[in-house]
């Protein structure tokens, strides 16, 4: 059986380093922009939806340790070590995961407790639940934009092999063609030989024929004047 934890997990590391880096991005914003920035907004939605990506590839990742232990090690040609440490890997992304969506949710808190207690109407005033919501509906248009991004790349490759598919085929086609007139032409020269030597053959032919006659005659006439000097 075909062991996808190595697919997984390099997928898993390579949105962890991003991750990583956004969150890296975030911090060095958030210590020079101001609270409002659009910047800081952006490094942090930017943050939750790699978070967002992080967490699903990690629940496959985890499927993919699971599937190995409930099938068996042996049926994979592991040992219990490498179940173990793939556990251990599993749970040590995980910790980063909540690390960083701690620190993104205790930054949200403390924004939202400096904001100044509006004066006027209270329905103005956005409650936790609202911004969260916002960011959850930014995540997922962000999501469906790198899902339509991927497809158009996708689609984009497949144009490209059909035009390099097309080009192959033209050539064999003209490929073909040339070997057809080959044939054709080769055709021709041995008919064309056939026919000389099947003249050549007649003429041969006529050519004994009329030796034959010539020596016959001179026998003859040899025959005749023997007959008539003796």
């Amino acid at each position: 059986m075909q062991d996808p934890y190595h697919e997984v997990q390099s997928e898993i590391q390579s949105s962890l380093q991003n991750a990583i880096n956004l969150r890296s991005s975030y911090q060095r914003i958030k210590s020079t922009a101001g609270a409002d920035s659009e910047e800081l907004a952006w490094a942090r939605n930017e943050l939750n939806a790699t978070l967002t990506t992080l967490e699903a590839d990690l629940e496959d990742l985890e499927g993919s340790v699971k599937m190995v232990e409930e099938t068996g090690a042996r049926m994979f040609g592991l040992e219990e070590d490498e179940v173990m440490r793939r556990r251990k890997y599993v749970a040590q992304v995980k910790r980063e995961i909540d690390n960083m969506k701690r620190e993104l949710t205790s930054d949200s808190s403390r924004r939202q407790a400096d904001k100044p207690t509006p004066r006027n109407d209270a329905a103005e005033s956005r409650t936790d639940e609202e911004e969260w919501a916002e960011q959850e509906q930014q995540m997922m248009i962000h999501q469906q934009d790198r899902t339509l991004t991927d497809i158009q790349g996708t689609l984009t490759t497949l144009a490209q092999q059909a035009g390099l598919m097309g080009t192959e085929i033209s050539e064999h086609v003209e490929m073909l063609d040339d070997l057809e007139r080959n044939v054709d032409r080769t055709d021709s020269k041995l008919n064309t030989a056939m026919k000389k030597l099947q003249k050549f053959i007649r003429d041969t032919e006529e050519t004994k024929s009329g030796w034959c006659i010539g020596i016959l005659i001179v026998i003859l006439c040899v025959l005749l004047l023997m007959v008539v000097l003796i």
